[in-house]
C-alpha cells in the first residue's frame, strides 16, 4: 500500500480524520488550499472530494467559479493516482479537458475513477475522468486528465 493511502486510511478512522487529510494533502500541495476542500473518500481506483461555495471560489454571478471546478477535478485526480500507483511508478499531470455543463450554486462534489494499464513500459498516458455534481445531483462539469505515469526514478 502506498503513503498516501495509508495516511487516508489511518486519519479517516477519527472524528476530523478526512479534514486532517485534506489539511495534509494542501500543506505538501498548498495551491490546492485556495479552494478549502474535504476529501469525503480515497481508495485504490476512487477520489471524491467536495467543495462549497464561499466568497474565494465565488465567480461574478455569486456561482462556484468553473476555475474552482478545475482545481477539485485535478486535486481528486492528483490524489486518486497516488493512492492507486504501486510506489515504484510517479505520475504528473500533462493535460486536461474540460466541460462545464450546468452553474454550480451552493456547492460541488468531484469523483475520478483511475483505471491503470497494468504495463506501464517506459510510461504511459492515463486519462482520468472526473465527473462534477451540485448539491442536488446534477452534473456541473466533467474533466478528462491526462496522467503521464513513469517509472519511478526514469527521466521521463
Amino acid at each position: 500500500m502506498n503513503s498516501m493511502l495509508a495516511l487516508y486510511r489511518r486519519l479517516s478512522r477519527y472524528p476530523a480524520g478526512r479534514w486532517l487529510f485534506t489539511r495534509a494533502v494542501c500543506l505538501r500541495a498548498p495551491y490546492f488550499g485556495s479552494i478549502h476542500p474535504r476529501f469525503d473518500r480515497l481508495e485504490p481506483g476512487l477520489a471524491e472530494a467536495h467543495i462549497t461555495r464561499r466568497r474565494s471560489v465565488q465567480n461574478h454571478i455569486g456561482t462556484i467559479h468553473a476555475i474552482a471546478l478545475c482545481n477539485l477535478a485535478e486535486l481528486v485526480a492528483g490524489v486518486g493516482i497516488e493512492a492507486t500507483i504501486t510506489p515504484d511508478r510517479r505520475w504528473i499531470p500533462k493535460g486536461m479537458q474540460v466541460h462545464y455543463l450546468a452553474k454550480c450554486r451552493l456547492a460541488a462534489h468531484a469523483r475520478a475513477r483511475i483505471n491503470l494499464p497494468e504495463e506501464i513500459g517506459a510510461g504511459v498516458d492515463c486519462i482520468v475522468p472526473v465527473e462534477i455534481f451540485d448539491q442536488d445531483g446534477i452534473k456541473v462539469a466533467h474533466a478528462d486528465i491526462n496522467m503521464w505515469v513513469t517509472p519511478r526514478g526514469s527521466n521521463q
